[in-house]
């Protein structure tokens, strides 16, 4: 739906590398690393593929590797009636001569033409020598008529970020997710702008320069100029006050409305994170001049987040949730429970309508258009009182019920 999710790093490498990768490969366009198997496996060693994987098809060539010459393919139809486990792919599969394939240099909308005319549901492309080179799904061309507005990469791969932290093992954390194609990093840090952190952000771009780095949470132009002069590609705007915990923070409307002016300056663009619980949040974040908003406690309680559902004592179903930065052991003080959302495939449009509704009442066409009317100052702020806000409420009724969506 146009957004980007964040792998946190309350995780191992090895975790946080395969979630990774699990988004890159979801969506792929031109499968370039497709998982070949040998001819001599045993049918009963494709369940495990499929269960650890997550997809049923798999080209067949001579070693099993990426590059060898292509000998057929196997899916799951060909193995469900199959009664004997053990026999090997090479008995059961689809020759190559019974295989409709694309030569090398076939562009993607050809290659998707010929999935539609075959009516296939894998079209391996191969060289003139027969060798493997890519594969290309019938699966992605619904995953992509069913979402244009994903974000992808050039190469249609889903784009990924991931968090890392500022500890001595992070490196080689940074060094897993870049192999595994992580398209951005978010580099956390209490305070920001910490010498770890300037020097982890300096030491990713030189080691990694095609990766993009966003860096946070900064409250200040201080702590912002400094990540800025380290590199940092964008900014995580969200430093709230703890209250007694550590009393130091700032209001987050006011940090991302001074940020955005020097970030603006830079080219660089930030992200607003903290305050988000509704698509008015949103909208007030990008009136402010962010370029994206961190919908981590919008989503909390969605069916697809993480954390077990319980009833309230008044019956309300409700999601366990926790910061995003805290680890599992963690002081439950941070840990909480959000209503329940539903499916995020039916939460989600609601949020973007709500934006574009926000929008419209505004008068802006775009995002950009909102930005431009920012700093021209056609676009103004008011403070609304405490009666203000309850007679722009819900009010004069003796008992009402708010729905997210019908």
């Amino acid at each position: 739906e146009g957004g980007i999710g964040v792998i946190h790093a309350n995780l191992s490498i090895e975790d946080q590398v395969r979630e990774v990768r699990k988004v890159k490969r979801y969506e792929c366009g031109f499968i370039m690393d497709p998982v070949c198997i040998a001819p001599t496996l045993r049918v009963s060693e494709i369940e495990d593929l499929r269960a650890r994987h997550g997809f049923s098809g798999y080209p067949i060539t001579e070693d099993g590797h990426m590059g060898s010459r292509l000998l057929g393919l196997v899916t799951k139809r060909d193995t469900d009636f199959v009664r004997d486990r053990a026999v090997p792919v090479s008995t059961i599969m689809t020759r190559t001569d019974d295989l409709v394939t694309a030569e090398e240099g076939v562009d993607l909308p050809r290659a998707n033409a010929l999935l539609r005319e075959c009516k296939k549901g894998k079209l391996p492309v191969v060289s003139k020598m027969g060798r493997l080179i890519a594969l290309v799904s019938r699966s992605d061309l619904k995953k992509t008529a069913d979402y244009p507005h994903a974000t992808t990469d050039s190469e249609k791969h889903l784009m990924v970020a991931a968090a890392v932290s500022t500890g001595p093992d992070d490196r080689v954390r940074v060094r897993a997710l870049v192999a595994a194609g992580v398209d951005a990093l978010v580099v956390e840090s209490t305070p920001a702008g910490s010498l770890p952190q300037q020097e982890l952000i300096r030491w990713m771009k030189a080691e990694s320069p095609e990766v993009q780095v966003v860096a946070g949470g900064v409250a200040t132009m201080r702590q912002a100029r400094v990540l800025l002069d380290c590199g940092a590609d964008a900014l995580r705007v969200g430093a709230p006050a703890r209250g007694a915990q550590e009393g130091v923070g700032r209001a987050q409307a006011s940090a991302i409305y001074h940020i955005a002016k020097l970030a603006r300056a830079h080219e660089v663009p930030i992200l607003a994170d903290g305050g988000i619980f509704s698509p008015g949040h949103v909208v007030k974040a990008l009136c402010l001049g962010a370029g994206a908003a961190m919908c981590g406690h919008v989503f909390a309680g969605t069916e697809e987040s993480p954390g077990e559902c319980m009833y309230s004592e008044r019956g309300v179903r409700m999601k366990k949730c926790r910061g995003s930065e805290e680890p599992p052991s963690a002081d439950a003080a941070v840990a909480g429970a959000v209503q329940d959302k539903g499916s995020v495939h039916r939460f989600v449009p609601y949020l973007v309508q709500g934006i574009r509704h926000g929008l419209q009442d505004i008068g802006a066409a775009s995002i950009n258009s909102l930005r431009e009317q920012l700093y021209s100052g056609k676009l103004r702020f008011e403070l609304r009182s405490a009666a203000a806000q309850r007679e722009g409420g819900v009010h004069g009724l003796v008992s009402f019920e708010r729905r997210l969506y019908g």
